[in-house]
């Protein structure tokens, strides 16, 4: 849960780097679904009714969709699976890393990140 009401998914852990691909309005009246959809897809949704582009957003790509049923269940699970792999994509490679670990090396990974930073201020 982030800002209130919101529901954020993301790819990987805030804390090692992981940035959010949708987040799922749970209390607001103009849309349900926010989500990144990349430039070429952005162009194709907002052209379709139910669709827009999502507040604050909207320059990084992401679109907000109105109601549950602007899209099939099909091709909603489709576009938040792009939304992921795209952000994916763009996550750097030592957090691409990070995340295709183990989860109990990623806890020694991000202590061990802990301890560099730490030692870099003395």
């Amino acid at each position: 849960m982030q800002w209130g009401d919101n529901l954020v998914f993301r790819v990987g852990d805030k804390s090692i780097g992981g940035k959010m691909f949708a987040v799922l309005v749970l209390g607001s009246p103009r849309c349900v679904l926010s989500f990144a959809a990349g430039l070429e897809r952005f162009a194709e949704l907002v052209e379709r009714e139910g669709i827009f582009p999502a507040p604050y957003l909207a320059r990084a790509h992401w679109v907000a969709v109105e109601r549950w049923d602007t899209l099939s269940a099909a091709e909603l699970k489709s576009l938040l699976r792009d939304a992921r792999d795209l952000v994916y994509a763009k996550l750097p490679a030592r957090t691409r890393a990070l995340l295709a670990q183990p989860l109990s090396q990623k806890k020694s990974a991000k202590k061990k990140s802990g301890s560099k930073k730490s030692s870099r201020g003395r």
